[in-house]
């Protein structure tokens, strides 16, 4: 798809947005951008593409929909949103900014999916191109955008982005060399409105794919694993529990790769930087798709024996007067913060809780439950049914906080030395923060402020 001379409607003035509007600008579009929000309260977020010429229908602005070739979205709008339906009723085309990057990126394109694991495996699939002295650009709902860098990816260089259901509902070119589904537990119902729609979402991954691209399918997923029987791709796959045919799996502490009938060793499990069972999955996952793409066994090796992780994800702060403070705002949904409390080897203080997505708390209740976790600090929109869960499996200690520095230094006052303090809200952040990143990044200032006593 050519951009040049083509007037474009932007949607959404967050970092996508302003991204595909300045990368649509350089391409040669006439763009302008739309937002609910004025140009006052979008000043900050605006400091990109202040000086270019671009109009704006900011505030809620109507636009005349017959003026535009085509529309960009941000992946937070809903395709129910207002201006989408109306661009919809004008046959105007409608694509999102990671459809609109990946038109304009020369680089092949690796791709991951999935409701949990994606941000780790895909900044390690990352790094092992990285380690294969390949230019290698991390991108998509990691938090760095597609059109960012979509201009300067070279044809012998690498894009690997991490791709969102939310994203997934505008593609329609989108094309990936090899794709991962990590694996399908439920979120995002209160945009999706079914389990069945959601996972028709994240399968769009594979749509565009052909028989010479590979599908990188997590066995032990049945959802996943069912995908195979009517992808357009090849079917791989990666396992913890049983033997593949075309892929990756763990057996008897060590880790094969399996292609053409040929069976290799690529290392010991042990020798995993990163610990735990979700661990090891994402690393069998990452090591299928780049092994898939053509990188050496030595190099994917010395990547997993390195690679200690992303932020936010399970990551220590700190120790304080013996407890220790765990990060893991990265648990949104229930099944994230289920492996993060199952990774938990002491006794627990969790923080949990956050702004609604429609789903059942019961399973993270039933592990907390039988976890090291001893008392369970609630907060936020969700705090009250995840307490009333709480008490249905028969967990009764629980402490309320009505803010989150409340909810970290009730926390403090609880846990014992020797103890952990986790934060894994198994909830997003949108009640109190604008991301979990910014959840995060508060968590770990307050803990880093704290005095010893």
């Amino acid at each position: 798809m050519r951009f040049e001379g083509k007037k474009i409607l932007v949607c959404g003035m967050a970092r996508s947005g302003v991204a595909a509007a300045k990368c649509l600008y350089e391409e040669g579009a006439f763009v302008t951008i739309s937002d609910n929000k004025t140009e006052e309260q979008l000043l900050s977020a605006l400091e990109p593409i202040a000086n270019l010429p671009i109009e704006k229908a900011l505030g809620g602005k109507e636009v005349d929909m017959k003026a535009f070739d085509l529309l960009v979205t941000s992946p937070g709008i809903p395709l129910t949103a207002p201006i989408l339906v109306k661009a919809k009723e004008a046959g105007l085309p409608i694509i999102g900014e990671l459809e609109c990057g990946a038109e304009i990126s020369k680089a092949p394109l690796y791709a991951i999916t999935g409701t949990n694991g994606k941000t780790t495996t895909t900044t390690l699939v990352g790094e092992i191109f990285k380690n294969m002295g390949k230019v290698t650009y991390l991108t998509g709902n990691i938090g760095y955008p597609i059109t960012a860098c979509a201009r300067d990816a070279k044809e012998d260089e690498i894009m690997v982005s991490e791709v969102s259901s939310f994203q997934l509902e505008t593609v329609t070119k989108f094309h990936p060399h090899v794709a991962i589904m990590c694996n399908i537990t439920e979120d995002h119902l209160n945009r999706h409105g079914t389990m069945q729609e959601y996972i028709r979402m994240k399968e769009r991954i594979f749509e565009n794919m052909t028989k010479e691209d590979f599908a990188v399918l997590n066995a032990d997923d049945a959802t996943c694993a069912a995908m195979a029987n009517h992808i357009p791709c090849t079917p791989a796959f990666f396992s913890r529990k049983k033997r593949v045919e075309l892929g990756t799996y763990a057996e008897n502490g060590e880790m094969f790769f399996v292609k053409d009938g040929q069976t290799r060793k690529i290392m010991d499990t042990k020798d995993i930087y990163i610990p735990g069972d979700h661990n090891l999955e994402n690393a069998l996952a990452g090591a299928a798709l780049a092994m898939l793409a053509g990188v050496p066994a030595p190099v994917v090796r010395h990547t997993l024996m390195t690679f200690k992780g992303v932020e936010h994800r399970i990551e220590t702060v700190r120790t304080v007067d013996g407890v220790t403070y765990i990060n893991d705002s990265k648990g949104t949904n229930v099944d994230a913060s289920v492996m993060a409390v199952r990774a938990m080897k002491v006794g627990t203080v969790l923080l949990a809780g956050g702004s609604d997505k429609h789903c059942d708390f019961t399973p993270f209740a039933e592990e907390i439950k039988k976890s090291k976790v001893h008392t369970v600090v609630v907060l936020g929109v969700t705090g009250p049914q995840i307490k009333e869960t709480l008490l249905k499996v028969g967990f009764t200690s629980i402490a309320e906080a009505k803010t989150f520095e409340d909810a970290v230094n009730t926390a403090r006052h609880i846990a014992k030395p020797g103890e952990n303090v986790l934060l894994s809200p198994a909830c997003a952040s949108f009640d109190m923060f604008s991301d979990y990143e910014q959840r995060g990044r508060v968590f770990k200032q307050l803990v880093n402020d704290m005095v010893e006593k």
